[in-house]
Formats: C-alpha cells, sequence, structure tokens
C-alpha cells in the first residue's frame, strides 16, 4: 500500500488570489471558516455581512442588496418564534438578531452600508454553495435565509434543480464583469435532509456550479473543498464531535490547499510571515484583551 489517502488533485485556479485583492466571501458556515483564514492570513477580506447564507438565491439575493445598497427597512423586520423575543430578517442570519427594531435595523444597515461600499471595490468573489433545499414564505412567496424559529407551516420546502442554480449564480457573475469568482460546495453535510437528500442537493451544486465554471472560462472556476473532505480527509478523526462538520484540523488543511492552488506566484513568504505574526498574536496578553478574548 502506498498510502492511506486518495489525494484529490487540485489544478492552478484561472482566478488567483493576492494580497493586492479585495475579496468577498459569500456562503455557508464553510465560508465563514475560509474568510476567517483569509483574513488572519493578512489578506482584505469581508465575510458573510447578512451572516451564513446556506442556498444560492439568499447568496444571489444578498449581493443584489449590496449592489443597490438599499436600506433595510421595518417592513423587513420579523419577530422570531418559539418566545425568542428577538427581531431580525428574512434576508439574515440570526446573529442579527435584536430586542427591537431599532436596535436590529441599527446593526443590520451599518453592516449593509461598509457591505455595500466593499462590494462596490472588490474584484473577487469566494462563494460556497451549502444546499439546494430552500424554505419559502407563503405569504410573499419569498425564499428566506433563515426561518428564524417561526411555524413551519409558514413556510414550503422546495428543491432548486441544478438548471435553476446555473442560471441563478451565472446570472450574479454576469451582473459584474469587474469581479472574478471562485465558487466552492460546503463539505458539510445537511444530515437533516436525510443521507440520500443531503447527496442529491450537494450534486445538483455541483451540475450547477461546473455548467457555471465551464462557462466562464478565467473568471469563474471551482475549488473542489467538498472533494477533498469526501474523498481525501474520509476519515472521521477530520471531523468535529457532530460529525458532521470538518474539524479545525481539516478546515486548516483545505485552506492550504486553496493557498496552494490559488495564490499569486511570489506571496508564498508574505503568507508564512503573515501566519506567523497572527500565530504569535494570540499568544499576546494585549492583543487579546484588544479583541475581548
Amino acid at each position: 500500500m502506498k498510502g492511506l489517502q486518495t489525494e484529490v488533485a487540485v489544478e492552478t485556479l484561472s482566478v488567483g488570489l493576492s494580497f493586492g485583492d479585495r475579496i468577498m466571501v459569500l456562503g455557508s458556515c464553510f465560508a465563514d471558516s475560509v474568510g476567517r483564514r483569509l483574513c488572519d492570513a493578512g489578506f482584505d477580506a469581508m465575510v458573510n455581512p447578512f451572516g451564513t447564507l446556506y442556498n444560492p438565491v439568499s447568496v444571489s439575493n444578498a449581493v443584489s442588496r449590496m449592489a443597490s445598497g438599499v436600506p433595510f427597512g421595518r417592513e423587513d423586520c420579523v419577530e422570531m418564534g418559539a418566545g425568542a423575543g428577538l427581531v431580525c430578517s428574512f434576508s439574515h442570519h440570526t446573529a442579527f438578531a435584536r430586542e427591537s427594531e431599532e436596535a436590529f435595523l441599527e446593526v443590520a444597515n451599518n453592516s449593509l452600508s461598509r457591505a455595500s461600499a466593499f462590494w462596490s471595490s472588490c474584484n473577487k468573489v469566494i462563494v460556497t454553495l451549502g444546499t439546494s433545499w430552500c424554505f419559502r414564505n407563503r405569504s410573499t412567496g419569498e425564499t428566506v435565509a433563515n426561518c428564524l424559529k417561526r411555524p413551519s407551516v409558514e413556510f414550503e420546502r422546495y428543491k432548486l434543480e441544478a438548471s435553476e442554480t446555473a442560471a441563478l449564480t451565472g446570472r450574479m457573475a454576469d451582473r459584474y464583469p469587474d469581479k472574478e469568482f471562485i465558487f466552492t460546495v460546503s463539505p458539510v453535510r445537511h444530515l437533516a435532509d436525510g443521507a440520500h437528500r443531503n447527496a442529491v442537493s450537494k450534486a445538483s451544486l455541483l451540475l450547477a456550479v461546473d455548467e457555471v465554471c465551464s462557462r466562464r472560462p478565467g473568471r469563474c472556476c471551482y475549488f473542489p473543498s467538498y472533494e477533498i473532505l469526501m474523498d481525501e480527509l474520509r476519515d472521521y478523526r477530520f471531523y468535529a464531535d457532530d460529525m458532521v462538520h470538518p474539524s479545525s484540523k481539516a478546515e486548516e488543511y483545505i485552506f492550504t490547499r486553496l493557498m496552494d492552488a490559488a495564490l499569486q506566484d511570489g506571496e508564498r513568504s508574505t503568507l508564512e510571515a503573515n501566519l506567523k505574526a497572527f500565530r504569535q498574536s494570540r499568544h499576546d496578553p494585549s492583543w487579546r484583551e484588544k479583541r475581548n478574548l
């Protein structure tokens, strides 16, 4: 036996990353992980300004909102269910929820203002799609980013076909020719859907992204984070305690593979120096105080 792993070959990405780029990172909780590591490594990146987004419709809606800059208003405020006593919107993750409409709108619009300014000047976008399954608000027909713990009867569950996701994400890329896109599919399994439905969902996303990238070579490319975890790191040692999310070690490995495939020539020493400085800063008491750790 030559080894105990099947290495996933990753070619150099047609969309590279440089420390001179401004990078918007959008999508699932795996996007949060990648984005955090980009920031730690010294890249100029903004990560999920609406919170974690799982489905392609919500990612596309977030991009449209950033591009328009239209602020959220009271009509967007939704009282969360399950007695949470909090206000959020169907465009946001519940991390944005606050105790009043005023407080929610302040945090939501402050984030939108920063995101809109960043979006107008960013040149690279990393999108991590999590699931093809979506929830539609029955009263408005709106596909929601989060159901906000409200009664399930208020929503209709549906699955985007691969052609629908391809059309949606393709239009998103075409609207912004000044930006280049790296797409990936989250390796986090949505087992609440059942193993088969999760597999169908991921397959649909993979087919869609493959079509988008093949039709837009040079501007859109795919990074195989899903395949790396499923095929190369298929041992449960590389999963968190819930056996669904990748462990920190797996996330770090996949980020390293991304850097190997995307980082511009001549910037490896900068990456290593930045990561070394970050690791040292975590042991600096003054740094921890500044971040209230």
